[in-house]
């Protein structure tokens, strides 16, 4: 019997079996066989990787949930764009990927990179993780000169970003200027979720006076990492590999300026190749077009029928849309309602 399941339900597999064969108290061989069945059925995992699945299940639920995450950043980010997030690659824990070092694919690292890190760092928070809960670093430091302490379950970020950066970066095996791009890429959505942390506090007095605070960190709202990657992808920089005086092999990544040995900064998005435009299916670029994409026929933005359906033309579709409406409480204890309805239209593109 084929398996036709997600890495989610894959990962939960592993969990359940250890579980039940094994109790809770420990990992056995039995884990361990089945880890090491279900890993092998994960699409697109490098050999380090399958590694770090086999040896850490409970981690690969939240790695499945950060690249869920990510992904569904991503596709709310670009949903009135061209390119919506989707393409033709190979399917995988990451996703089907473009096949172009553009700074669409800059964006797509970046944003899953960062995802992976917070689903592992509230995992470790909410304590499913084995080998990590709250950030221990923090626990009792006090300041009396300004009145507060640590306190509550601060968020182990830098856990989060570890065992992120041990895993995403598993799949760069080889030492070309597009690893290069993946790798700072990786780095940037990592970064700005460690300096997007909130610190959190409550007051302690009498009568609600402030006199000492208990203060924690907290993962922000992962809409905040991805609008702040949105601003580091409008402003991405173009980058070329140097390569080391006595190999052919790229050493470091460059600003593309044939004056200047100048490197990117650190939160910089960075591409090696122009983006396509998106409007046509394509096999070689990974893209897969705007025919079928919904559009909006009066707009002027990204969205417009002009815009998306690059000039081809749209077809509008009559259809009716009903909901439940005038509801009415009555007394006790039934909602009644009507049921509303009107002729609409939507346009898809040629």
């Amino acid at each position: 019997m084929r398996l036709k399941l997600n890495v989610l339900d894959l990962c939960h597999t592993v969990l359940c079996v250890g579980l039940m064969l094994c109790g809770e108290g420990g990992v056995s061989s039995v884990l361990a066989l089945g880890a090491s069945i279900i890993c092998r059925k994960i699409p697109g995992l490098s050999p380090r990787q399958r590694t770090i699945c086999e040896s850490r299940p409970d981690a690969m639920i939240a790695i499945g949930t950060g690249a869920r995450l990510g992904t569904e950043e991503c596709r709310y980010q670009f949903q009135y764009s061209r390119w919506n997030c989707s393409s033709l690659g190979e399917p995988s824990l990451f996703g089907a990927e473009l096949k172009v070092g553009s700074r669409e694919t800059a964006f797509y690292y970046a944003i899953l990179s960062a995802g992976i890190a917070h689903a592992i760092t509230n995992a470790c928070s909410q304590g499913n993780l084995t080998y990590c809960g709250c950030d221990r670093e923090k626990h009792s430091y006090h300041d009396p000169e300004k009145g507060w302490r640590w306190g509550g379950c601060s968020a182990d970020v830098k856990h989060g970003i570890r065992l992120s950066r041990e895993f995403v970066d598993a799949r760069e095996v080889k030492r070309n200027a597009r690893t290069l791009m993946n790798l700072h890429n990786n780095l940037v959505g990592r970064k700005l979720l460690e300096k997007s942390v909130r610190l959190e506090c409550k007051c302690h007095g009498v009568s609600g006076s402030c006199t000492m605070k208990t203060c924690w960190v907290t993962l922000p709202h992962f809409r905040a990492v991805g609008d702040m990657l949105m601003e580091r992808y409008d402003q991405s920089v173009m980058v070329e590999a140097v390569r080391g005086r006595r190999q052919l092999l790229p050493t470091f990544l460059k600003l593309t300026n044939p004056q200047s040995y100048t490197k990117p900064a650190e939160t910089d998005l960075v591409y090696i190749d122009r983006s396509p435009n998106f409007c046509e299916k394509d096999n070689i670029t990974g893209t897969m077009g705007t025919y079928g994409r919904l559009c909006n026929r009066t707009s002027t933005m990204s969205d417009s029928c002009e815009l998306l359906c690059c000039g081809r033309g749209y077809k509008t579709l009559q259809y009716t849309h009903t909901w439940q409406c005038h509801c009415k409480f009555h007394w006790c204890c039934n909602v009644i309602c009507s049921t509303c309805s009107e002729r609409t239209q939507a346009y898809t593109c040629n």
